[in-house]
């Protein structure tokens, strides 16, 4: 089979997670090559009408889109399957619906609380806020960058949602891509759940615990950038990711896995996917926000999970292809609220 696999052109002063994702196209390239496919890698920029040309001239049987940040910003991510769904191009992953409601986090989470699924208050700065209450401590983040982007430490910040707290948000929202968003920040544990296409619906793989080990007291939980790109940070060799859970957390892990699918089947996810969870001190679930395209790179989560599930590289990557399907993009897209 004939695949075109997209990925992000480098940028001059690639960031680490930016290289991470060239890795990650290496890595795919050469395990679907080892498959017997004709791999042809193509960088995306943000010539949407070359991209359209040479894709049109290489005509693939399927596009493999690992592309997350077009140009460099993660708020252009819905622009490429947006192009291969008018190109009537058969491509992997999801669609450009899903891919904008679950890039946005605020319209994630929008979207998960009119489904009733649980995720903490946030705050965008609008006024009048309509919060059922007023949290004692917010995380601010990027609304459309992932990798962690400037998240650290400094961004829990005690506020009430009120002109002070959308002050910081104005003021902070440069260096997180543009655009920020306050979420309440809940005190407990981390866990990273994976999906894989599977048939008409997807499979589950083993929970990871991200794990905040000899964590200083009152330094805020939080897996930031340090943690997951600066080999030499405390909070990098401090935050292990775990499979091993205790017989006690069954009752917890039917519950996760039960709120991962229903995101699945809500958003119309497809391929693969990753929902990232909070669970405070009394043992309730609260999601974060979902990755429609998780990283495949060779020590991502993603993999190591499906280590854990007997899967291979290859296993994994001819099953998000099947789901792509064999002609033009499926009509498969998020649920409407109930």
């Amino acid at each position: 089979m004939k695949i075109a696999l997209l990925h992000d052109a480098p940028a001059a002063c690639a960031r680490p997670d930016e290289l991470d994702g060239l890795a990650q196209a290496r890595t795919v390239s050469a395990a679907l090559a080892e498959a017997g496919h004709t791999v042809i890698p193509v960088p995306v920029s943000l010539d949407l009408a070359g991209l359209a040309r040479t894709l049109g001239g290489m005509a693939p049987q399927r596009v493999f889109n690992l592309v997350e940040a077009p140009g460099g910003r993660g708020c252009w991510i819905h622009w490429i399957p947006t192009l291969l769904e008018g190109l009537g191009l058969s491509f992997t992953g999801a669609g450009s619906a899903a891919t904008f409601l679950t890039s946005h986090k605020v319209m994630a989470k929008r979207w998960l609380r009119a489904h009733g699924l649980p995720t903490p208050e946030w705050f965008t700065g609008d006024l009048p806020t309509t919060l059922d209450a007023v949290p004692s401590r917010w995380v601010i983040k990027s609304i459309w960058e992932d990798a962690s982007l400037g998240l650290d430490d400094t961004s829990v910040v005690r506020a009430e949602p009120g002109p002070r707290l959308a002050a910081e948000l104005a003021r902070r929202a440069p260096r997180l891509g543009g655009a920020a968003f306050a979420e309440t920040y809940v005190e407990g544990r981390e866990f990273n759940l994976s999906l894989l296409a599977k048939g008409a619906d997807a499979e589950v793989l083993p929970p990871a615990e991200i794990r905040f080990e000899a964590w200083p007291p009152g330094k805020p939980r939080l897996v930031g950038y340090a943690a997951k790109w600066d080999a030499d940070a405390f909070e990098y060799r401090n935050t292990p990711r775990c499979f091993d859970l205790v017989a006690t957390d069954a009752p917890l892990v039917r519950r996760l896995e039960e709120l991962a699918r229903r995101c699945w089947r809500v958003f119309g996810l497809s391929g693969w996917a990753r929902v990232d969870f909070r669970v405070d001190g009394s043992g309730r679930p609260w999601i974060l926000e979902l990755n429609a395209n998780p990283c495949l790179s060779p020590d991502a989560g993603f993999l190591a999970a499906a280590e854990r599930a007997n899967l291979g590289l290859r296993d994994v990557l001819e099953r998000i292809v099947a789901a792509a399907g064999p002609g033009g993009r499926r009509a498969r897209g998020p649920a409407d609220p109930p």
